[in-house]
């Protein structure tokens, strides 16, 4: 029977060559099987583990290693400070989209009722952000796979947050003839030949390649955006490191106005969003 420190010192040594946290990922996966805070593996070392518990970790170990996110083997992931359930079914979420909900929070008055709309919406990340800061809203989450809704209404309900609705369909069909205040969407956006899917390939493929150069998406969503936005709404769109200028150079032929492009925290351009106005 192993210790903590022994069975983390292994995993980490285990885990070096794939992942550039291993003994961080070691000890969230411990943690995760024996169900404690990762503050009791490193303040209690030497505790044993019982051959049931050690035989479990080794098996997330040797996923972990096949390229699966922690989010996927732990079966949650924070974001915008809410402890997201998640499956493979949904992309894992990303700390730069949070930028995307800043952006939005930004245009979205507190205390005012608005109607917001999230296209693709996974896990239901970015719509649960949105009602978690502004329960005043009527927020629509929609996404053309039936597994993904079901994980976003699962989130939904456990964290009380009965303002959202759920809508299957592809991009705006979902909605039929509705109008939004705002409108936020982070569709797939990575190019068919990218090489770095190769490191994406335990995520759904759906959710991550839209076409030959990952502007398709783009493509379908804004020219329809405009139909489903009220007087001076906003799109707001998350877009890959490349992707600024095309997106923005987009929303300007199909009649957005007050086009920019905001960077993530890393300082790399992540969001473009642009206003509707029929008076334009």
């Amino acid at each position: 029977m192993s210790s903590r420190g022994e069975l983390l010192a292994r995993a980490a040594a285990q885990l070096a060559a794939v992942s550039a946290s291993a003994r961080l990922d070691a000890e969230v996966l411990l943690a995760h099987v024996l169900d404690c805070e990762r503050s009791a593996l490193i303040a209690h070392p030497a505790q044993a583990v019982a051959d049931a518990p050690a035989t479990a970790f080794h098996s997330l170990l040797l996923r972990r290693q096949r390229g699966e996110p922690l989010a996927y083997l732990t079966g949650r992931r924070e974001f915008w400070s809410l402890s997201l359930a998640l499956t493979p079914a949904v992309l894992v979420p990303r700390p730069e989209t949070e930028v995307l909900v800043e952006l939005a929070l930004a245009r979205l008055p507190a205390g005012e009722p608005s109607a917001v709309l999230d296209l693709g919406t996974g896990s239901g990340a970015i719509a649960l952000a949105l009602a978690t800061e502004r329960p005043t809203a009527h927020i629509t989450a929609t996404d053309v796979s039936s597994a993904a809704l079901a994980v976003a209404r699962a989130n939904a309900q456990r964290l009380g947050l009965a303002q959202l609705r759920f809508r299957q369909g592809d991009w705006f069909k979902a909605v039929s003839s509705e109008r939004f205040d705002l409108v936020v969407c982070n569709p797939p956006y990575v190019a068919a030949t990218d090489p770095h899917l190769a490191t994406l390939h335990a995520e759904p493929a759906t959710a991550l390649v839209a076409g030959a150069t990952g502007l398709e998406a783009f493509e379908r969503v804004v020219p329809a955006a405009r139909e489903h936005l009220r007087e001076d709404g906003w799109l707001l769109l998350e877009h890959g490191a490349d992707q600024a200028a095309a997106v923005k150079n987009l929303l300007e032929r199909h009649g957005f106005h007050d086009v920019t492009s905001h960077p993530d925290y890393s300082g790399t351009p992540r969001v473009t969003l642009g206003s509707h106005s029929s008076n334009r």
